[in-house]
């Protein structure tokens, strides 16, 4: 039987890796052991997070976090080194492309483990973001890259990657947005709690760095997130604690409570079920770009670029940098008019099989 030794960080990598872990239980050819580096505490991600979404509770939990990047991944390193030496797994495999994920492929390469990466071949094509030399990094090191589209396919092509490492499985996003997507439902949850009406507001999510700590890009989309509460649909915004801190300390609380209904950070769930029936999404995320598109939302991206390529083209995502109050409104006007056709970029939603097959083979 092989054992796989999963590393994982943040909260987005423990619903991604949700669905392969749930096909691994269901083999009896192969099993897994969880690690967590704690690389982002989240307060959500409680017993009830892990029974919720029927994910394994980790095996070893580290606890690392804060610090500059490279004290951050260093400390990773040695203790995921530890755990690999302990469990002497047959493949290490990582998601995306966090701090956690570099240091579980560095840590399973130097002792020759094969890696595994689910979300390889994604390029921002911008080296000052962290996660771009992450992804760059772990690719090169890795046994398996599973991509999810073909367009990640062709990045790994032009680079050089070997053929036979690369397999195109399909997004686990799309798994999982399936899954959850069919248990929640408009008449329960927070749709009643927040006195919202299907299709009748804007889900706003804005937590990347490059925004929330950028004061003149932060202030221009608080001015857009009343403007468009105010003359087009109502505005949600989950805030973190860290930005609301923030908003306060700048004073655009106050004003901005006003007119956006703020709340605080919701669970997994509840979130998909904002998504599901928002009329529009507003978002720096990764992953809320493709989930809008997996429940047919569309969606304004508030950043310079995207991963998610395919879905700027198509005209299911929005990129727009906020630059101003007037850009930002215009482009969340036309996304809510479009009428983008349906594509099928991310496979058949059988993700998690195609990986788990793979490493059995």
């Amino acid at each position: 039987m092989k054992k796989v030794l999963t590393v994982l960080g943040a909260r987005p990598q423990f619903i991604k890796a949700s669905v392969v872990s749930a096909e691994i239980v269901r083999r009896n050819d192969i099993t897994e052991v969880v690690t967590h580096t704690g690389q982002h505490f989240d307060s959500n991600m409680s017993d009830i997070f892990f029974k919720e979404l029927g994910i394994p509770v980790p095996k070893y939990q580290l606890g690392i976090s804060g610090g500059s990047h490279g004290e951050m991944t260093g400390r990773m390193l040695i203790h995921i080194e530890h755990v690999i030496k302990v469990e002497c797994p047959d493949i290490v495999l990582v998601y995306g492309d966090t701090n956690s994920t570099l240091a579980g492929a560095l840590a399973a390469c130097k002792l020759n483990v094969p890696v595994a990466h689910v979300e390889a071949g994604l390029r921002s094509f911008n080296m000052r973001m962290p996660e771009e030399i992450n992804r760059i990094l772990t690719d090169r090191i890795s046994s398996w890259l599973f991509t999810p589209t073909d367009i990640a396919t062709q990045h790994l092509n032009r680079e050089g990657i070997p053929k036979d490492r690369i397999v195109q499985a399909g997004d686990v996003m799309y798994d999982v947005a399936l899954f959850y997507g069919a248990r929640v439902n408009q008449e329960s949850g927070r749709l009643n709690e927040l006195s919202l009406n299907p299709k009748q507001f804007i889900l706003a999510t804005i937590h990347r760095a490059e925004n929330t700590d950028d004061l003149v890009r932060l202030h221009t989309i608080v001015k857009s997130l009343i403007k468009i509460s105010k003359e087009i649909l109502p505005v949600v915004w989950p805030v973190h604690p860290r930005t609301r801190q923030t908003l306060s300390e700048q004073g655009w609380l106050t004003i901005l409570e006003k007119a956006v209904k703020l709340i605080d950070p919701v669970g997994y769930l509840a979130m998909v079920q904002l998504e599901k029936h928002a009329a529009l999404i507003a978002t720096d995320s990764g992953g809320v770009q493709k989930e809008a598109f997996f429940y047919g939302v569309p969606c304004v991206t508030l950043r310079d670029e995207t991963e998610w390529v395919e879905l700027v083209t198509s005209g299911w995502n929005h990129l727009v940098s906020p630059i101003s109050v007037e850009v930002i409104f215009g482009a969340i006007s036309r996304a809510l008019s479009a009428k983008p056709a349906r594509i099928e970029p991310y496979g058949n939603g059988n993700t998690a099989v195609a990986i788990v097959d793979e490493l059995t083979r």
